[in-house]
């Protein structure tokens, strides 16, 4: 439609050029280019009205000091080599000045690489500080950063994104003409009551820790690519050959983006939210069982601790190691379970793209929503997702369909004999076997436990109030035990002491 609305006006144009000396033509009205959504004032954050639901409009108006990103992509042809520009509003909402704030590189942990060049901090060049495998990079200030102030730091980046999927699941990687660019730009860390947090992560267990922040993102890419990515679609066009999507992604703790010419779109809308599924062709079976099994979940989830905050949820199948992967808005499930009446491990590959799908699913409420340190605490967000993953097939198949995913749990926690290893961890600290075991089975029986100890009633009001008074925000398990012990007016130290602390 483009290129003949293009011949049409040529064809007038010569028409008009033609007839010039006997008839006399106007002026041609001028035209207002469209606005460069990259321009957006700092505090605007009306472009990211659409993509939350209506319940979650109010937050827009709160988050007093939540890092705001600007972020290009530019995929190249050969889709593992990225360009990248990045300018990011850093605000001081810590109570002491600060002398330096840290960004963390991590393709240079996963398998790919990433380079700096240009930075400035409020235009001033800089040349930073390199550590932790050239995963973080400290950037000081001339000047202390006072409470409350902020600074715009501006930078140029490239990325290789590996080739393989051997390293942290394959979160980061080209591989079986899909991309997966997770986190691929520099992105802040969270400065909290231990200061800067920044380590090189395990290979079993996720690999961010981070604040929520808004992110604007341009994504230059070739126009046979199907696009997938966090947030919503603000505006789309073409640029010679290349298709350009900028998206509006926030408020979020990452940004996460899938291509692949072989993605094939299947969809469902209820309510406020649409839910999309991609996969190749081939596997569209697969695709359409995890829209249902996801569209399912968000229901029951909403209804049982906080409303869905997106208005978009999407799955995309990736070569992952992984079974599946949380990302804000979306997630990646691996293309081995998505022949759903196949075998898989001695059982239907239906069965594991249920609990899969529904666990990430999960994962929109704790880990999105309601954020923790993923390294230090592990079971903040996998064992209480897995709990709710529980619930859901309680919910769904009742008293048969709970005993069964409750006998997968007890089955994980016996691959260490049921030994009584504390689920509240670091990850670096379990060896072997123990993490899987631990934070993922042991972790889920705990909360089924303090149901029991608190009483059903009390039990689902304390979950819901967890999860409304952290909506994005940071959790620590202090703060858990005390709102389980006032919504049962109990004593839980005991509990916790046999189940959680080391």
């Amino acid at each position: 439609p483009m290129k003949r609305l293009f011949a049409s006006f040529l064809s007038l144009s010569l028409l008009l050029l033609s007839c010039a000396s006997l008839t006399p033509t106007p002026n041609p009205p001028t035209s207002t280019p469209e606005p460069d959504l990259m321009d957006t004032p700092w505090d605007d954050r009306s472009l990211f009205r659409n993509g939350l639901v209506a319940s979650h409009h109010s937050v827009l108006n709160g988050l007093e000091g939540a890092s705001v990103y600007h972020i290009e992509f530019t995929i190249a042809d050969n889709l593992y080599q990225i360009a990248g520009a990045e300018e990011v509003r850093y605000t001081n909402t810590e109570d002491v000045a600060l002398d330096e704030v840290h960004f963390r590189l991590f393709p240079n942990i996963l398998g790919g690489e990433m380079t700096i060049s240009n930075l400035t901090v409020d235009g001033q060049s800089i040349t930073p500080e390199y550590q932790l495998a050239n995963s973080l990079m400290i950037v000081r200030f001339s000047t202390p950063l006072e409470v409350g102030q902020s600074i715009v730091i501006k930078m140029d980046y490239e990325v290789i994104v590996p080739q393989t999927v051997d390293l942290n699941y394959g979160v980061l990687a080209y591989y079986d003409d899909v991309l997966a660019l997770a986190h691929a730009y520099p992105m802040i860390a969270v400065h909290d009551d231990e200061g800067w947090n920044a380590e090189i992560p395990p290979q079993d267990g996720d690999v961010t820790y981070a604040d929520v922040a808004f992110h604007l993102v341009r994504v230059r890419a070739p126009k046979g690519l199907t696009l997938v990515t966090s947030g919503s679609e603000v505006q789309r066009g073409e640029d010679g050959q290349s298709q350009v999507l900028t998206v509006a992604n926030g408020p979020a703790r990452d940004f996460y983006l899938a291509a692949s010419s072989k993605y094939e779109e299947v969809s469902q809308r209820f309510g406020e939210v649409t839910v999309r599924s991609y996969a190749p062709r081939e596997l569209k079976e697969g695709a359409l069982f995890a829209l249902e099994v996801a569209a399912r979940s968000i229901d029951m989830f909403s209804k049982r601790y906080a409303p869905y905050p997106y208005t978009e949820f999407d799955i995309v199948s990736t070569p992952t190691l992984a079974l599946g992967i949380e990302y804000p808005g979306m997630t990646a499930i691996t293309s081995r379970i998505y022949e759903v009446d196949s075998d898989y491990r001695g059982s239907p590959a239906s069965v594991y793209m249920e609990s899969t799908v529904a666990h990430e699913v999960g994962h929109q409420w704790f880990y999105n929503l309601v954020g923790n340190d993923q390294l230090d605490d592990p079971w903040l967000d996998e064992s209480l997702t897995q709990y709710i993953t529980l619930q859901y097939y309680a919910d769904l198949y009742g008293r048969n369909g709970e005993d069964g995913f409750r006998a997968g749990l007890e089955e994980r926690w016996n691959r260490v004999n049921k030994a009584d290893i504390p689920i509240g961890m670091p990850v670096a600290d379990y060896q072997g076997s123990e993490y899987g075991a631990i934070v993922y089975g042991r972790g889920a029986l705990f909360f089924v436990a303090l149901k029991d100890e608190m009483g059903i009633e009390a039990f689902d009001a304390f979950l819901r109030e967890y999860t409304m008074s952290l909506s994005w925000d940071i959790a620590v398990p202090e703060y858990l035990q005390s709102l389980a012990e006032q919504e049962c007016s109990c004593e839980l130290d005991a509990l916790f002491t046999e189940w959680v602390y080391p």
